[in-house]
């Protein structure tokens, strides 16, 4: 069993890379890929977006909706589970919108991926190499991320950064 962060930046083709590895685990193990989704379609565009996800994954997968709730997804997951979460970022996103508590959050989330009983990866956004944000949300959202993803590259057994559709494993 084991967990795998996929960073990169917007339309890096981190999710491709994810659900392809995801897809071929399944296969091999004879069970259904789960994606977890984490978006919320709060306009036209996102609703187009999460469309295009979705047909992009095709009728093989089953789809579980966790805007908020991410760590009750995972200990939902039945053992041997192959599963895919997909975004990081907007998990932490809504969590930002709904004022909780991130690092309790954060924390628990690392537990549960530490204690998840199958194949998973985990798919964000990579948002610290631009520039400094110019306003104090921004600058929390690219500092929250970052610690985010510091906990959860040292709980995965690989983590891998995505650039135009190339991997590079890093850990």
């Amino acid at each position: 069993m084991s967990v795998t962060l996929v960073l990169g930046g917007a339309r890096s083709g981190k999710s491709a890379f994810a659900q392809g590895a995801a897809e071929i685990c399944a296969r091999s193990r004879g069970v259904v890929p789960v994606m977890v989704v984490t978006a919320q379609a709060f306009d036209a565009e996102m609703e187009d977006r999460i469309a295009r996800h979705q047909a992009d994954r095709g009728t093989a997968w089953t789809t579980i909706e966790a805007p908020s709730d991410l760590v009750g997804a995972l200990r939902g997951l039945p053992p041997g589970a192959v599963a895919v979460v997909d975004c990081l970022t907007l998990w932490l996103t809504n969590l930002m919108l709904a004022e909780c508590d991130l690092s309790s959050a954060g924390a628990d989330l690392v537990a549960a991926v530490e204690a998840f009983d199958g194949e998973l990866w985990l798919v964000s956004n990579e948002v610290g190499w631009g520039v400094v944000p110019d306003n104090a949300l921004a600058r929390r959202f690219r500092d929250e991320a970052g610690r985010l993803h510091q906990a959860l590259a040292k709980a995965a057994d690989a983590v891998h950064l995505v650039a135009a559709g190339l991997s590079l494993r890093m850990k």
